[in-house]
Order: structure tokens, then sequence, then C-alpha cells
């Protein structure tokens, strides 16, 4: 560079920083008397709805102006901004003079005032227009802009609002990590209070933003929208509201071609919005069960659960809708979800089964797909106790069994085929509180089906397992284990392993006597099984020769119609002598 040229640069470089001073003066002014008018409009008590809409519009205006403010020095930008700050300004006083006249209702005419409104409105839309044009074309560049302080936890709502619209700002401006910040912060701070969800929803803007991010060529910018939108879905009140700014469409697209993080979070979405069926057709319509089915199939076994985890839930959502779940078996879903029951994630076995038992629902030709497929195998697998499977995921196999087998006596004899009553019968003895609540629920509706299952059970040693639950707390817990017990004690064989244990019936005995004052269900559940066990010779003898005898009597006595059954049986042929032959008149 010549010599002659640096006092011309130099020159260029003072006159550069004076009209940059200048326009941030200038904006300073601007923000600062949007400020004081904003805080005019609440003491202005007419046209309302017409104010509280210019104050909308001053908000934005102000939190896109401060975002300006707080931006790298540029020629481009000082260029810009000089020629639009006069412009607004202008617009800002004459608002200035039409509220002062509604403040002291010093207007020459109402139809006049709302017109002359109307206009202040249009001309704000022009400006936030302009403002949104700068930043789409990337004029600003963040440097070291500083972000609006986030407001304190219980802060005021003005406050709150304010934050979020500045955040809102900074969506709208062409620099990539401005937006993605943006989208951060507004996620953390929805997350940790929910009132900011709802002034997100009330502003608006903001959600056609989102949904606009979910189609953004920036991966992360699509992911930090699906994490927010995720966020919102949760809150039922909501989930219309996104339906209504079309984000389905968009979360399809991100299931289709989107990042893992994005795909995961539009997932997410999907499996709150489609709960009961809810929105399933609009998922189908835009190819979502395609998708969704592709992601589920293209699943490692060994991870990717959260990712496949939410896709299984939002296809077990959907399976409730006919049409949807005829295209889901066409499409081989039955395999693919049978395979991914065997998957190491907790989430994947669990919507995987889930889908699996509610497709079946009610579906005869569905469930046979199922055993056919290696259902009933794969659900066996997840209750080995030796396999680290969750017992939320046990619990959730167990009423899947149920509800596919039970109903069939040759998938019962599958199902025993392949271990199931050594495995209920370990959970029945060694499950924890909810498992074994399961097992227990199992147990008895086994014991209702045949012949042939009730001495398996008898050989396997439900019964002694049984009577240990006969004085849980859980009255429900006593009742199904004393239904399930007079059940086994109707078969013969079973009849006679059971007193062979002399503390069986000294139990039941006990039992009885301490059961509540009345009749009772349990028992009479009670009566009946002492009464099963006097068919044997043994169970008579032992039941007459115990020290309990003397409370049937009185139960006889007052009325208890079992109860004076089994005395009768007591009393009959060689007992007679043992008992009092009153009950026979």
């Amino acid at each position: 560079m010549g010599e002659e040229e640096k006092p011309k640069q130099q020159e260029h470089q003072n006159n550069s920083t004076e009209s940059f001073t200048a326009m941030k003066s200038g904006l300073r002014q601007v923000i600062e008397v949007i400020s004081s008018l904003i805080s005019l409009s609440h003491s202005i008590k007419v046209f309302t709805v017409k104010w509280q809409l210019i104050r909308k519009k001053l908000e934005e205006l102000s939190a896109g102006l401060m975002t300006v403010e707080n931006c790298e020095s540029s020629e481009k930008n000082t260029a810009v901004f000089s020629g639009l700050i006069p412009s607004i300004l202008l617009t800002v006083n004459e608002c200035f003079d039409l509220a002062r006249r509604c403040v002291d209702l010093s207007y020459s005419g109402k139809l006049l005032m709302q017109s002359d409104l109307d206009v202040m409105v249009a001309k704000f839309d022009h400006h936030l227009k302009n403002l949104s044009g700068i930043y789409t074309a990337g004029i600003l560049t963040q440097g070291f802009a500083i972000v609006v302080s986030r407001p304190s936890l219980g802060a005021c709502k003005d406050d709150m609002r304010f934050y979020i619209r500045d955040l809102l700002t900074r969506m709208k401006i062409g620099d990539i990590e401005m937006k993605r910040q943006a989208l951060v912060n507004l996620h953390q701070v929805m997350a940790e209070d929910e009132r900011y969800v709802k002034l997100m929803v009330e502003i608006g803007d903001i959600l056609n933003i989102l949904v606009g991010f979910l189609d953004s060529p920036e991966m992360e910018i699509q992911e930090e929208a699906a994490k927010i939108a995720s966020l919102i879905s949760g809150f039922d009140l909501y989930k219309g509201v996104l339906v209504g700014a079309g984000i389905i469409g968009p979360l399809i697209r991100v299931l289709e071609s989107g990042s893992d993080l994005g795909k995961e979070g539009a997932a997410r979405c999907l499996q709150k919005l489609t709960v009961n069926s809810d929105n399933a057709w609009s998922v189908s319509a835009h190819g979502g069960v395609t998708a969704l089915l592709k992601i589920c199939s293209a699943g490692d076994l060994g991870g990717g659960g959260q990712l496949i985890g939410p896709a299984c839930g939002v296809l077990r959502n959907l399976v409730g809708v006919e049409e949807i779940k005829r295209f889901m078996v066409e499409e081989g879903a039955i395999l693919k979800f049978i395979k991914l029951v065997r998957s190491r994630e907790e989430i994947v076995q669990i919507n995987s089964i889930e889908f699996l038992q509610n497709i079946a629902s009610g579906d005869e030709s569905v469930r046979q797909v199922i055993v056919r497929e290696g259902g009933i195998r794969a659900l066996i697998r997840v209750l080995d106790p030796k396999s680290a499977t969750s017992s939320k995921t046990r619990e959730v196999a167990l009423r899947a069994i149920e509800n596919l087998c039970f109903s069939s006596q040759n998938y019962i004899n599958i199902l025993m085929s392949y271990g199931f009553l050594d495995q209920l019968y370990f959970f029945l003895r060694n499950g924890e509180v909810s498992v074994q609540e399961l097992a227990l629920k199992a147990t008895f509706r086994l014991c209702n089906t045949s012949e042939e299952a009730r001495k398996a059970m008898g050989d396997a040693g439900f019964m002694s397992e049984l009577v240990k639950l006969l004085d849980a707390k859980s009255y429900e817990v006593r009742e199904m284990a004393t239904e399930a017990l007079s059940s086994l004690v109707s078969v013969p064989k079973n009849r006679k392993r059971f007193v062979q244990d002399d503390r069986n019936i000294a139990f039941l005995l006990q039992l009885l006597d301490q059961e509540e004052e009345g009749i009772s269900g349990n028992k009479k559940l009670l009566l009946s099984i002492l009464m099963s066990l006097t068919s044997c010779n043994s169970g008579r003898r032992k039941i007459a020769s115990s020290g309990y005898v003397k409370n049937i009597e009185k139960l006889a006595e007052a009325e208890v119609s079992d109860a004076k059954r089994l005395v009768r049986k007591l009393s009959t042929n060689r007992f007679r002598s043992m008992l009092s032959g009153f009950w026979h008149s």
C-alpha cells in the first residue's frame, strides 16, 4: 500500500466509526421510545383490542432492534439500519401521539381513531417485515451479541414474555448459531417452568417458526426444533395446537431423512400425539407408517433404543385403526416386532411386546400369525429368570402372554411345552411384588383352563406357594390365591399331595379362625377348600382331629351353609361319634 493511500484509509475508518456510533445512538433512542410507548399503552382504557395488538408489535420490534444493537459493527449493518431507524422512529412518534390522545380521550371520533390505529398496525407490520428481511439476508453477524438475561424463577409474565420474544427474534435472523442457541435456551426454560410453554403457544409465531425449522437443511436446527416439539406434545392442552400448525408432515419428513437425534425427537413427539390412535390418519396419510416400519426394521438389536423404542410406540398407538393394522400385517410388521422383543433395550422390548398384544387384540387371525412366527417362544425368553430382563419388561410380557394365549387350549399347550410353568412358579415364589402379583393372576387364570393344567401345576409345587399367599396383606392377593388353591385341590391327586403336609390343613383352619366376623368371600373359599379335602380320608381325619373343629361348628350354628355341609361330612361314618348329630336335624 502506497504512503499516499494510508491517510485515505484512516479517514474512511474514522467515517465508518462515526457512522456506526450515530446509528447505535439512533437505535438506542428508538428502543427507549418504544419502551416508553409500551408503558403508556397499559394506561389506555379505550380500543383495548387494538392497543393489545399494537403492544405485541412494539414488543416484537423492540426485541428485534435490541438484537441489532448487540451485534457486531460492519459497514453493511450501518448502511442498512441508518435508513431504517429514522423511519421506525417516525412511526413510533406518530403512535405516541395517538396513545396520548387515547389516554386523554381527546380524539375527534371513534371511527377516525380506529382507522388511525389500523394504519399504525400496518406500519409496524411493514417495519417488522423489513427487519425480518434483513435477518433472512444474513446481513447481521452474531459476534459477541448479548443475550437478554433469562428471568429468574417466579418472574412475572411480562418478563417471561419479553424473554420469549427476544428468543423469537433470534430465531428469525440468518445466523445459524444464533438460531440454534435460541432454540436451546427455549427448550431449557420450557423444561424447567411449564408457564413458558403456555406463553409460547399464546405468542403463536414461534410455533410456525418451529414447524418450519423441522424442514431446515441444518441438522442442528432440526434436532432442537424436534426436541421442543416433543416437549410441547407432552401437554394434552397443546397437542391440538401443534397439529393445527401442521406439524405432522414435517415430523414424518424428519423420520425419513433427518439425523438420528432429529428422528428420535420426531418419534417421541408423534408417540405423544398418537395416544389412543389420535391423529392416526394424518400420520398414515403423510407416509408415517412406512417410515416408522423402516426404522424398526433397520434397528440393531444391540442398540438404537432411543429411536426404535418411540418408533415402536407410535406404531403400537396406530394399530387401533383397522385399516392401518391390516397394512402393517401385510408389510410383515409382526415378524419385525417379534425380532425386536429380543432386543437388549428395555424401551424397545416393552413397546414391541405391547405392539404385538395390541395388534392381536380381538383378532384371532393375527394371533395365529404371532404364534406361527414364534411370538410365544420370544415372550417366554423374556421371562427367563437367568436373563438380565427388567422387572417392568417381565410385567409387560406376563400380561401379553395372558392376553395372547389363555383363550386357547392349543396356545396353553404350546406355553407349557416351552417351560412356562417353571417360570411362572419361579416368579410366584421369588418375583418382585409387582411381578409376583402378575404371576399369581396368571396362575389363577391357568388353574381354570383345564384338568391337565391343574395336574401339572400340582406336580410343579404351586400349592405350597399359594398357601404362603393366603394371609397376604392385599385382599385381592388373598382372594386370588385362595381361589387358585381351591381350583387345584379339586383334582384328587393334588388333594392327596396337599394333605400329606400337616401344616397345610392346620394353616387353613387357623386362617378360618382369624377371618373377621360374618361370612366373607374369602371365608367361603376356605370352607370350600376344606370341603374338597374331606373327599380323602386323611384329609377328613386331620380336620376332625384338629383343635379348630369347634370354630367350624360355631359357623354352622350361625347358619353358614358351607360350614354346615362341612360338619355333616365330618360327622359321617366313623367320625359320627366325634361330633354331635344335631346337624342332621
